[in-house]
């Protein structure tokens, strides 16, 4: 269990090498739908995730705008956190990839508990889908014996 809870934080990854560079685009994707929600007009909340913000009083759509750059700078801290782990502390790679897990699922589980009107479905709704499976496919190849 020390490859997930490592007693000494380095840039050692003893996993599949594949981790890291598919980690790494998990990483430019997460930093790239940050800086979108936080200086996109809309916040990405009509544009990309097709809230009817038009529909909504002005104030309405202000606070749903705010709310879209707030989980955008909330994006940008866990990507912050997956470049650090890239460039100095690869060992934090496996404990990395359980968070997006658990966010990734998380969002899918808000979901549909707190339904929000939308006109489409957004792509990264769908996005959240592959992630899933995928983060845990690389958590078993973050393994040890998966380097060899």
């Amino acid at each position: 269990m020390t490859w997930l809870l490592p007693p000494q934080l380095d840039n050692r990854f003893p996993g599949h090498r594949l981790v890291v560079a598919v980690f790494a685009l998990l990483t430019a994707l997460t930093v790239g739908r940050s800086l979108f929600h936080i200086f996109a007009p809309d916040g990405g909340a009509q544009s990309v995730a097709h809230i009817p913000l038009s529909t909504y009083p002005a104030p309405a759509a202000d606070a749903v705008i705010f709310l879209f750059s707030l989980w955008g700078l909330s994006q940008l801290m866990m990507g912050a956190l997956y470049v650090i782990a890239l460039l100095r502390y690869r060992s934090l790679i496996p404990l990395l990839l359980v968070l997006m897990f658990v966010e990734y699922a998380g969002r899918i589980t808000i979901g549909h508990l707190r339904v929000i009107e939308t006109t489409a479905t957004a792509p990264g709704s769908i996005l959240d889908y592959v992630v899933i499976p995928l983060s845990l496919v690389l958590l078993y190849l973050s393994r040890p014996s998966a380097g060899r």
